[in-house]
Protein backbone atom coordinates (compact mmCIF):
# COMPACT_ATOMS: atom_id res chain seq x y z
CA UNK A 1 0.00 0.00 0.00
CA UNK A 2 1.24 3.49 -1.16
CA UNK A 3 1.34 6.31 1.11
CA UNK A 4 -0.71 9.51 0.11
CA UNK A 5 2.92 11.50 -0.82
CA UNK A 6 3.79 8.23 -3.28
CA UNK A 7 0.57 8.32 -4.76
CA UNK A 8 0.53 12.17 -5.44
CA UNK A 9 3.94 11.74 -6.68
CA UNK A 10 3.08 8.85 -8.80
CA UNK A 11 -0.11 10.55 -10.06
CA UNK A 12 1.77 13.55 -11.15
CA UNK A 13 4.92 11.61 -12.79
CA UNK A 14 2.44 9.33 -15.29
CA UNK A 15 0.47 12.29 -15.94
CA UNK A 16 3.19 14.07 -17.49
CA UNK A 17 4.72 11.28 -19.01
CA UNK A 18 1.40 10.25 -20.49
CA UNK A 19 0.95 14.16 -21.98
CA UNK A 20 4.07 14.11 -23.17
CA UNK A 21 4.08 11.00 -25.29
CA UNK A 22 0.51 11.85 -26.22
CA UNK A 23 0.85 15.08 -27.85
CA UNK A 24 4.47 14.68 -29.50
CA UNK A 25 4.34 14.86 -33.20
CA UNK A 26 1.10 16.50 -33.02
CA UNK A 27 0.48 19.42 -36.09
CA UNK A 28 1.09 22.62 -34.70
CA UNK A 29 1.51 27.15 -35.45
CA UNK A 30 2.06 29.72 -33.64
CA UNK A 31 -1.53 30.80 -34.76
CA UNK A 32 -2.84 27.03 -33.30
CA UNK A 33 -0.80 27.25 -30.02
CA UNK A 34 -2.67 28.78 -27.88
CA UNK A 35 -5.64 26.26 -28.73
CA UNK A 36 -3.16 23.41 -28.24
CA UNK A 37 -2.31 24.68 -24.94
CA UNK A 38 -5.91 25.07 -23.66
CA UNK A 39 -6.86 21.05 -24.75
CA UNK A 40 -3.92 19.68 -23.05
CA UNK A 41 -4.93 21.62 -20.02
CA UNK A 42 -8.65 20.90 -19.97
CA UNK A 43 -7.76 17.50 -21.42
CA UNK A 44 -5.36 16.08 -18.40
CA UNK A 45 -7.68 18.84 -15.87
CA UNK A 46 -10.20 15.53 -16.03
CA UNK A 47 -8.30 12.90 -14.78
CA UNK A 48 -8.25 11.94 -10.81
CA UNK A 49 -6.18 13.82 -8.67
CA UNK A 50 -5.56 16.71 -11.09
CA UNK A 51 -6.02 19.97 -8.49
CA UNK A 52 -4.40 22.49 -11.79
CA UNK A 53 -2.15 22.40 -14.13
CA UNK A 54 -0.68 25.22 -16.78
CA UNK A 55 1.20 24.49 -20.12
CA UNK A 56 2.85 27.01 -22.08
CA UNK A 57 4.30 26.04 -25.77
CA UNK A 58 7.43 27.62 -26.51
CA UNK A 59 6.61 29.76 -29.97
CA UNK A 60 10.15 30.32 -30.81
CA UNK A 61 10.79 26.66 -31.72
CA UNK A 62 7.57 26.52 -33.91
CA UNK A 63 9.20 26.85 -37.68
CA UNK A 64 7.48 25.94 -40.53
CA UNK A 65 7.89 23.27 -42.67
CA UNK A 66 7.48 23.44 -46.64
CA UNK A 67 3.60 22.58 -45.58
CA UNK A 68 3.47 25.42 -43.61
CA UNK A 69 3.22 23.65 -39.63
CA UNK A 70 5.45 22.13 -37.17
CA UNK A 71 5.33 19.47 -35.26
CA UNK A 72 5.02 19.85 -31.59
CA UNK A 73 8.23 18.83 -29.62
CA UNK A 74 9.20 18.02 -26.02
CA UNK A 75 11.30 20.96 -26.19
CA UNK A 76 8.69 23.23 -26.40
CA UNK A 77 6.32 21.97 -23.07
CA UNK A 78 7.18 24.07 -20.25
CA UNK A 79 3.98 22.07 -17.99
CA UNK A 80 3.72 22.73 -14.04
CA UNK A 81 0.97 20.20 -12.48
CA UNK A 82 -0.41 19.74 -9.16
CA UNK A 83 -1.72 16.68 -7.64
CA UNK A 84 -3.50 15.95 -4.66
CA UNK A 85 -4.03 12.92 -2.76
CA UNK A 86 -5.26 13.02 0.66
CA UNK A 87 -3.73 15.72 2.36
CA UNK A 88 -0.16 15.70 0.31
CA UNK A 89 -0.15 17.83 -2.37
CA UNK A 90 2.45 17.46 -5.31
CA UNK A 91 3.95 19.73 -7.79
CA UNK A 92 6.11 18.09 -10.46
CA UNK A 93 7.57 19.81 -13.80
CA UNK A 94 8.05 19.10 -17.77
CA UNK A 95 10.20 22.01 -19.09
CA UNK A 96 13.59 21.68 -21.35
CA UNK A 97 16.88 22.03 -19.24
CA UNK A 98 20.47 21.14 -20.95
CA UNK A 99 18.57 20.34 -24.16
CA UNK A 100 16.47 17.81 -22.86
CA UNK A 101 12.08 17.75 -21.63
CA UNK A 102 13.27 16.91 -18.45
CA UNK A 103 9.90 15.58 -16.02
CA UNK A 104 10.95 16.30 -12.26
CA UNK A 105 9.08 16.61 -8.97
CA UNK A 106 9.71 20.08 -8.07
CA UNK A 107 7.57 19.23 -4.26
CA UNK A 108 5.49 17.06 -2.17
CA UNK A 109 3.21 18.83 1.18
CA UNK A 110 1.18 17.73 3.48
CA UNK A 111 -1.32 19.41 5.18
CA UNK A 112 -0.86 20.17 8.46
CA UNK A 113 -3.92 18.47 10.35
CA UNK A 114 -6.28 21.46 11.61
CA UNK A 115 -6.26 21.57 15.66
CA UNK A 116 -9.23 20.94 17.97
CA UNK A 117 -7.38 24.20 20.26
Amino acid sequence: MSTDREQAAFEAGIKLGALYHQWVGTPISVQTASGVEAVIEQSVGLQPFVEEIDVTLDRSLMNANAFGYAELSGLMFDVTIRTKVGATTCVAALRPENGYPLMRIVSCDEEEPLSDH
